[in-house]
C-alpha cells in the first residue's frame, strides 16, 4: 500500500477554495462585486498577499474580472470568455510545436463539417440572406486584406451560428485566432481571394437548398483542397 504524504497547502488555496464555494453557492453571483480586500483579510484571517493571490487565480481562471481601483466582480460566463481563456496556451503550443498545426486543421475539418450539416438542415430564408451579405461583405474587402481575413471568419462564425450551438460560434472564431498567422499567408497568396470566395458560394447555395451532403462535400472541399492551392499560387 502506498500513502502519499499529505501536502501542506498555501493560504491562498484556502481563500481561494472559500471564494469559490461562495460563488457556486450562489451567495456572490455573477456581475455581483466580491467583499474588498480588507474585508476578506478580516474575514479569513489572512494577509494581503494570500488575498490577492486568489483574486489573481481567479481572474486567470475568468472567474472574476479585476479591474483598477474596483472590486473584483463575478463574470457572466459565456462560451467565448471559456474558450479565450485558453487561447494563450493554445498560440502558445502551436509557435513551440508547429506540427501541432495539421492537429488544429484537422479537428477544424471535423468540427466545421458538423456545423454546416446542421446550418444546411436549420438554415432559415434570412439566414441564407445573412450568409449572402457576409460573401458581399467579404468580396467587398478584396482590396484590404487584413479585413479580407475578417471576413473569411466572419463568414464561418455565421455558418457556426445558424447551426444553433452557442458555443460553435466561440470555437470557429478561437481556432481563426490561434491559427493566425497560418491563415494570413494563405490569404495572401495570389488568386486566393477569388478561390476562397467561389468555394464560400458553393457552401451558401449548399445550405441554400437544404442538402446537408452536398454542404459537408463543399466545406470538405474548401478546407482540404485550400491549403495546396493556395501554396501552389504562391509559387
Amino acid at each position: 500500500m502506498t500513502v502519499e504524504p499529505i501536502q501542506r497547502r498555501k493560504l491562498y488555496q484556502e481563500v481561494l477554495d472559500r471564494l469559490m464555494q461562495r460563488i457556486e453557492s450562489g451567495e456572490i453571483g455573477p456581475g455581483d462585486q466580491l467583499p474588498s480586500e480588507r474585508e476578506l483579510m478580516e474575514v479569513y484571517g489572512v494577509g494581503r498577499v494570500a488575498v490577492r493571490e486568489a483574486l489573481q487565480e481567479l481572474a486567470r481562471s475568468g472567474i472574476v474580472e479585476i479591474s483598477h481601483g474596483e472590486r473584483a466582480r463575478v463574470v457572466v460566463p459565456t462560451a467565448h470568455l471559456l474558450i479565450d481563456q485558453i487561447a494563450g496556451g493554445a498560440r502558445h503550443l502551436l509557435r513551440m510545436q508547429p506540427e501541432t498545426l495539421d492537429h488544429l486543421k484537422e479537428a477544424r475539418l471535423f468540427l466545421e463539417t458538423g456545423m454546416v450539416k446542421l446550418a444546411a438542415e436549420k438554415a432559415t430564408p434570412d439566414d441564407v440572406l445573412r450568409l449572402q451579405a457576409r460573401q458581399a461583405d467579404h468580396r467587398a474587402s478584396m482590396v484590404n486584406l487584413d479585413q479580407f481575413m475578417k471576413q473569411d471568419m466572419a463568414f464561418h462564425r455565421e455558418i457556426a451560428r445558424i447551426s444553433g450551438n452557442p458555443i460553435y460560434p466561440a470555437i470557429v472564431e478561437a481556432l481563426f485566432g490561434w491559427a493566425s498567422a497560418y491563415y494570413q499567408s494563405i490569404v495572401r497568396a495570389p488568386g486566393a481571394e477569388e478561390l476562397t470566395l467561389a468555394e464560400h458560394q458553393k457552401i451558401i447555395d449548399a445550405i441554400a437548398a437544404h442538402d446537408a451532403p452536398g454542404a459537408v462535400k463543399a466545406m470538405s472541399d474548401h478546407l482540404t483542397r485550400a491549403s495546396d492551392l493556395y501554396r501552389q499560387a504562391d509559387l
